[in-house]
């Protein structure tokens, strides 16, 4: 098994950006405490080919609600890898919980962004059945699984990323 990256914290002020953004419902020592509390993502077993992603807080996701989440994670990945996140199996199978981009992309270089790099999931709950999730803070929700990639012999890119989310249209 190779080893090709390493998951960190973001900073408590990225931490606490992201929140903001996403409209937390923590705020002051509570969004520290929370933050204290974050764990780094980690596989369940030795044959698990997912990291589990746990929630910095407590959530519920009525049907048809979205919530957007800072997991206060980043990630340091070797080039020719990249990371990919989907909701955890469970939750897709009960609950037609689903990321709103259907997969997140991490790229190796989104580690050196002007936000630390820091990986926001955001969920929809597409129930049919009218079922409510409720995660309790450190719940599993998102599972994240390291994948190769190649380019093109006529590869010529050459930019390197400074934004965060989206900042790769950016000229």
């Amino acid at each position: 098994m190779q080893r090709i990256a390493r998951f960190e914290k973001v900073s408590f002020t990225q931490f606490q950006l992201g929140a903001e953004l996403c409209r937390v419902p923590l705020c002051g020592n509570n969004l520290l405490a929370a933050y204290e509390r974050i764990t780094l993502p980690t596989r369940a077993t030795a044959g698990s080919a997912g990291y589990d992603f746990g929630s910095p807080f407590s959530f519920a996701l009525s049907t048809r609600e979205t919530i957007t989440i800072p997991t206060g994670i980043r990630v340091k990945i070797q080039p020719g890898w990249w990371l990919g996140l989907l909701p955890r199996s469970s939750h897709g199978f009960q609950f037609r919980v689903q990321l709103d981009n259907t997969m997140g992309v991490i790229d190796s270089d989104y580690y050196n962004a002007e936000n630390e790099g820091h990986i926001m999931v955001k969920l929809s709950n597409d129930s049919m059945a009218g079922k409510h999730l409720h995660l309790a803070e450190g719940d599993s929700f998102v599972q994240g699984i390291f994948l190769p990639y190649g380019i093109t012999t006529n590869d010529n890119a050459n930019r390197e990323r400074t934004g965060g989310f989206g900042s790769t249209d950016a000229p």
